[in-house]
């Protein structure tokens, strides 16, 4: 685990946690889940991606109603435990203040909220694809800034301050270098992401997800609201959480999603996780759901194999060597994506998740 000082203001965001007891009731998607579909939906073609990049026509929702207030408090205390807090923080170049691989050991309503049916069918119903959870160390990362009410006060007088002079410059519009998002330009590691704010957003400025276009632009959609959750193909394009201003937080929870079918191609990356991670659990579960895809695909050449034979048909050997050829292909890239331990440098990623150039020689940043 990345160690990290101590920021009296991440503290006094424990210390708002609600004074009444909180319900320890089971996760129930009756009481928890206050679902409105999105408005609407982002293709890949409306992003201008090449065809055929990922494995679903969709992009990227448009911010929607899912969890329920009580839910939602239910969440930030689990999270906000002592067990989490002590065991399950990591930084990086990426992002400041991270918990990760909580959930399963130390936060059962949120590790049940996410391996509920209900919550997997309506994450899967707007990806386009039916999914799964990617493992159970990624389920329910989050991400956390927190500011003090000073901090907050003076980000909104430079922030009004900046804008007066770029008006009167006639340079408005301009990004600012100094204006450090949440977190940086990135792909993400697994193929989709289900982003839910756990903060509340009244009076927040900023807080957009940008997200860059294949011909270079940049498209932003609108920070959810607390309760409120956004979908993203997110292996496949580049993004960004622009910075939020108006609030002393904004705490978001990712919880990563791949393709149930072992017949989908599965293009999930360790990159920028291995730094931020319990390498033995990661490479542990990632190996067993792999080898379980491996599995299930081998069985169904078995079977095609055996059904060939029972019935006196001739055997297809291309077939069964481009079977193979995929397979190898497959294992090769798994080997690849586990570094030994020793040449991971903790909370160090780099440019290689990056796909255009723009992203990996100047980490622009949008305002």
């Amino acid at each position: 685990m990345a160690t990290m000082e101590k920021n009296p203001a991440f503290e006094l965001v424990i210390d708002r946690m609600p004074d009444k007891p909180l319900s320890t009731d089971d996760f129930d998607p009756q009481k928890h889940i206050d679902f409105v579909p999105p408005s609407k939906s982002h293709s890949m073609s409306d992003l201008k991606l090449p065809e055929g990049t990922g494995v679903s026509p969709f992009a990227v929702s448009e911010p929607f109603q899912l969890f329920t207030e009580e839910a939602v408090a239910r969440m930030r205390a689990e999270i906000f435990s002592k067990e989490v807090m002590e065991n399950c923080r990591y930084s990086s170049n990426l992002a400041h203040c991270q918990l990760r691989g909580f959930a399963a050991k130390y936060a059962p309503f949120v590790y049940d909220v996410w391996k509920h049916p209900e919550i997997l069918a309506i994450v899967s119903k707007i990806a386009g694809v039916e999914l799964v959870t990617e493992m159970d160390f990624e389920i329910a990362h989050i991400n956390i800034s927190v500011k003090s009410e000073k901090q907050k006060a003076e980000e909104l007088e430079a922030s009004v301050d900046k804008q007066m002079t770029e008006d009167d410059e006639g340079i408005a519009g301009c990004p600012w270098e100094d204006d450090k998002p949440v977190v940086d330009w990135h792909t993400d590691s697994y193929p989709f992401v289900c982003v839910t704010m756990l903060s509340d957003c009244q009076g927040m400025i900023g807080g957009e997800t940008a997200l860059r276009t294949g011909d270079g632009g940049i498209l932003k959609v609108r920070g959810p609201e607390k309760g409120h959750a956004v979908v993203l193909q997110g292996r496949y394009i580049e993004h960004q959480a622009l910075r939020a201003l108006g609030t002393t937080e904004r705490i978001t929870m990712v919880t990563s999603f791949r393709p149930r079918s072992h017949t989908v191609k599965d293009d999930t990356v360790l990159t920028t996780v291995r730094p931020i991670s319990n390498l033995s659990e990661l490479y542990y579960q990632f190996s067993e759901y792999r080898l379980e895809i491996l599995e299930e695909r081998i069985r169904e050449q078995l079977k095609t194999l055996r059904e060939t034979q029972k019935t006196g048909r001739k055997m297809k050997t291309k077939d069964l060597k481009a079977f193979l050829r995929e397979q190898e292909v497959f294992l090769a890239h798994m080997n690849k994506e586990m570094v030994d331990d020793e040449h991971v440098t903790k909370g160090s990623i780099d440019n290689s998740h990056l796909v255009s150039d723009c992203g990996k020689t100047k980490r622009q940043r949008v305002q």
